[in-house]
């Protein structure tokens, strides 16, 4: 088995949308509603894209409230300082790589959770009743890294393997500016594959999946325009690059859901047996919750995911994880 390193494709990194044959939008992106025909390239390849799914006043308000996140004049984001008023909004957008759960603290992005065509899409994917438990806010500016190969049920355990991320585009993100890369099918065997620190500079502070078996020739980068709506499953090994554009950001807002009909076995309580875990702190978007009885909580602040330049250490040992070219 080969670990993926770099793609055995050649796509222009300085033209836009270089990926898309004539200039049209490739297989798998798709117009909301989706019906069986979707579900079906769904269950195939492990994603799909909603095609400008997002209104231009949805994204404006998001990313306004990114704006304010950012510059956290509250002091209600963990990890960052509130910004000084003289620096410009560019400025305060470049100081943050990615913020986790600001639904939090932002209304829009809290309503992002429950917008029409993602709720439609996610029970044509996931069945009737869905929860959502996590979200993501990646600014990306110029020179920023991206992530490395992984797989999203490393880090949020389902008890069904129903996980699904719905990775929103706030700006047309393309292989120059840091799009997602997916490996189509990858999900299938329902493995999850060995994760190691990857000593590489283009990637942030999270670990990289190891030793499957696929090489460049299988992923794809997924250029997609503003507003769209990448859908993947849990088990797809999929990255991003870092944004190498000469100026501008690569924002998105990504939110993670799974059936409400599983338990979720996140953040561990030990006072409770393994096979009755259950992480509570989550948002219902379609259906009916089963475990409604147990009541929700609210466990999980908005805090800043370490993006490398202050160096990385192990989430779990707290040793450093030192790059190649790092000082020993």
């Amino acid at each position: 088995m080969a670990t993926l390193v770099e793609s055995s494709r050649t796509i222009s990194d300085s033209i836009p949308f270089a990926s898309w044959p004539s200039g049209e939008s490739p297989e798998g992106y798709f117009a909301s509603p989706l019906g069986p025909e979707e579900r079906a390239y769904y269950d195939r390849n492990g994603f799909l894209v909603l095609d400008r799914a997002l209104t231009s006043d949805q994204v404006s308000t998001i990313l306004a409230d990114t704006t304010r996140l950012c510059r956290n004049a509250d002091g209600s984001v963990t990890g960052i300082s509130p910004a000084d008023p003289v620096l410009s909004d560019d400025e305060v957008l470049r100081s943050v790589l990615c913020i986790h759960f600001p639904h939090k603290l932002s209304p829009s992005m809290h309503e992002a959770l429950h917008f029409p065509a993602v709720v439609q899409a996610l029970t044509t994917l996931v069945g009737p009743d869905v929860k959502c438990m996590q979200s993501m806010l990646f600014i990306k500016a110029s020179g920023k890294p991206g992530q490395a190969w992984h797989q999203d049920e490393d880090y949020i355990p389902t008890r069904d393997r129903s996980l699904i991320g719905a990775w929103i585009a706030l700006d047309d993100a393309t292989v120059e500016n840091g799009c997602l890369w997916v490996i189509p099918g990858s999900h299938r065997p329902g493995v999850l594959w060995k994760q190691e620190w990857h000593e590489d500079r283009r990637f942030d502070c999270s670990l990289e999946s190891k030793n499957f078996p696929y090489t460049g020739a299988d992923e794809v980068p997924v250029e997609v325009k503003k507003g769209s709506v990448v859908l993947f499953n849990g088990y797809t090994l999929h990255r991003s690059l870092p944004n190498r554009a000469a100026s501008g950001f690569r924002r998105s807002l990504v939110n993670h859901y799974m059936s409400a009909q599983s338990l979720l076995p996140w953040k561990a309580d030990p006072t409770v047996a393994m096979g009755m875990q259950d992480y509570r702190d989550i948002v219902m978007v379609a259906g009916t919750d089963p475990y409604a009885y147990k009541g929700t909580e609210d466990i999980a602040k908005a805090f800043v995911r370490p993006g490398g330049q202050g160096g990385c250490v192990d989430w779990v040992t707290r040793e450093p994880r030192p790059y190649k070219d790092s000082q020993r």
